[in-house]
C-alpha cells in the first residue's frame, strides 16, 4: 500500500528545501504590484506564511517598512532565510512553524497588519481552515496578500502541470467574505489584495 504525503506538510517540504530546491524568485513586476496594492508598513507587524528563502519577508521589512515575521514548516528553509540576514539593521524574525497545524499563539504578534502568502495557498489541503486562521490573525483594516498560480495558464500539454494552480472554486473560496478584493495578473500567477 502506498501512502502519499500531504503537500501542506513539513514531511513534503523539508526534503525539497534540504536538497537545494528553489522556487520562483520575487521579480520586479511583483514588487511593483506590492507597491501599488500594499500600504507602507511604518513598523506595523507583517507575517509571511511559507516564507521559504525569506525574499518576500526581507522585502516587506527593508523596502516596505513592516516589522516582519517569516514562518515556514521546513527547518531548512528557515535556516536558509536566516543565513541571508547579513546586512545592517533589523532583520525579520524567523520561525519554523506549520501555519496549518501549529499553535499560532507562539507567533511574535497577536495580530498582523499584513499577512502575505506567496505560492502557498494552492498547496493547502484544507483551504477553508487555512483562511479561517488568516482571518483570526489579520488586524482590523489589514491586508491579506496572496500570490498563487491559476490552473490552466501554463503553456504546456502536460496535464500534471496544467493543474498546478488553483481552480475557480479555490479562487472563489479565497475571495469570499472580504469587503475589498483587488487582483492583478502576473503571467500564470494572480496577485490578490484582500481586505476585511
Amino acid at each position: 500500500m502506498t501512502t502519499t504525503t500531504s503537500t501542506a506538510s513539513p514531511a513534503y517540504w523539508e526534503p525539497l528545501w534540504a536538497d537545494g530546491r528553489r522556487y520562483r524568485k520575487l521579480c520586479e513586476t511583483e514588487k511593483q504590484l506590492m507597491a501599488e496594492h500594499l500600504d507602507l508598513g511604518c513598523g506595523l507587524p507583517a507575517l509571511d506564511v511559507g516564507s521559504g528563502d525569506g525574499a518576500l519577508a526581507r522585502y516587506l521589512q527593508h523596502k516596505l517598512g513592516y516589522r516582519t515575521a517569516g514562518i515556514d514548516c521546513s527547518p531548512s528553509a528557515i535556516a536558509l532565510a536566516a543565513a541571508q540576514d547579513t546586512g545592517p539593521g533589523p532583520v525579520p524574525a524567523w520561525q519554523c512553524l506549520d501555519f496549518a497545524t501549529s499553535d499560532l499563539t507562539t507567533l511574535p504578534d497577536p495580530a498582523y497588519a499584513l499577512i502575505a502568502c506567496r505560492l502557498v495557498y494552492r498547496w493547502m489541503d484544507d483551504k477553508r481552515s487555512f483562511l479561517d486562521r488568516v482571518h483570526r490573525l489579520l488586524a482590523p483594516g489589514g491586508t491579506f496578500w496572496v500570490v498563487t498560480e491559476i490552473a490552466g495558464r501554463r503553456t504546456t500539454t502536460d496535464p500534471a502541470l496544467l493543474g498546478l494552480g488553483i481552480s475557480p472554486a479555490d479562487a472563489e473560496l479565497l475571495t469570499t467574505g472580504w469587503s475589498v478584493v483587488r487582483t492583478a495578473d502576473l503571467g500564470v500567477l494572480r496577485c490578490y489584495a484582500l481586505h476585511p
